[in-house]
């Protein structure tokens, strides 16, 4: 009876989620770049995960699993913190923190964590005054979320965020919520796992009288070790996503441990459409290819025998506007 129940509840979720899946493709079939709102909601919080060209649905088994898919939550055997500092084209400052918790007492993994994006002090100016008013004002946007992730079998893993919602413009602001769900499968060969993910589910929310819809997401992923030995491990990983604003977008990338010290990662980002969405030069947005490269690397320091400090780095190029570089630190405890 409970093995009933619990391929029922399995069906259940993943008809759901292709449900889902399949009326925001048949309802978002063309690019609307600039259409939703919380865009900081898009942008990479992990170095890890950028370095691996963001094809981390399948893959991301820290606490970083709060923003790229919560079933990846129940892979932390402890405690675990992780912060990231990121400095974006025109000035942008993203900062993301997270906390991971296992818990005997829910049967899973608590996640809490919280994004923000800043752009720092702006000049006022109006028609009247080009050079300034000498009015300063200020810009971001905020998201908090707390997640849980726990294993329904020894293979199969699911994940639920909430998340709190907040975006200031001067004297502005605007308030809402969003939800993600997410599962991953292992298939026992090679560490082979299939994933899927739906983020940023939720109401627009209102400036005003300006209503913007959130940026919903739909992520599927797989990876799997191509090499596997006591000093070596390599991981190959795929992601395919359906964003409401865009086209689909793909991603690959590939990560390499020698004795679960050292890492080395790679990825290749298709069908980004990277300068619309953060630049403009000589008054147009200027085209390009849609195809990003990403590298980088990490570093794991054990301290005794439950503790561990990581050092991770990821390098994006966003073509014609900069390069992006990304430092994310982590202990676990």
């Amino acid at each position: 009876m409970q093995h009933k129940r619990l391929t029922h509840s399995l069906v259940t979720v993943g008809i759901t989620m292709c449900a889902v899946a399949l009326f925001s493709a048949s309802a978002h079939s063309q690019a609307k770049v600039g259409s939703t709102g919380m865009q900081s909601l898009e942008l990479e919080v992990s170095a890890r995960g950028m370095a691996m060209g963001g094809a981390f649905t399948a893959v991301v088994d820290d606490v970083s699993s709060v923003y790229y898919n919560p079933a990846g939550l129940p892979y932390l055997f402890y405690k675990e913190a992780m912060f990231t500092q990121i400095v974006l084209p025109s000035d942008l400052n993203l900062s993301f923190f997270a906390i991971g918790l296992p818990m005997e007492s829910i049967g899973g993994v608590l996640g809490i964590g919280g994004s923000f994006l800043s752009t720092g002090d702006i000049l006022e100016t109006d028609y009247n005054h080009p050079n300034g008013t000498g009015r300063f004002f200020s810009a971001g946007e905020y998201a908090l979320t707390l997640s849980y992730g726990r294993y329904l079998t020894d293979r199969f893993s699911v994940g639920f965020t909430m998340k709190y919602l907040g975006s200031d413009l001067a004297d502005v602001s605007a308030n809402g919520w969003a939800a993600d769900i997410g599962t991953i499968y292992n298939t026992g060969f090679r560490d082979f796992k299939v994933a899927m993910s739906i983020t940023n589910f939720g109401p627009d929310m209102t400036h005003i009288t300006n209503k913007a819809p959130l940026p919903i997401n739909f992520h599927f992923g797989a990876s799997i070790n191509l090499v596997e030995s006591a000093d070596h491990l390599a991981v190959l990983s795929m992601e395919g996503s359906h964003p409401s604003d865009n086209l689909e977008k793909y991603q690959g990338g590939m990560e390499y441990w020698y004795q679960e010290k050292y890492a080395l990662r790679a990825g290749v980002r298709l069908n980004q459409d990277l300068d619309a969405k953060f630049g403009i030069v000589d008054g147009a947005i200027q085209r390009s290819s849609g195809v990003g490269f990403t590298f980088g690397g990490g570093l794991r320091l054990p301290i005794g025998e439950e503790r561990e400090l990581r050092f991770d780095y990821a390098y994006q190029d966003y073509q014609i506007l900069t390069q992006v570089h990304r430092f994310t630190f982590s202990i676990v405890f």
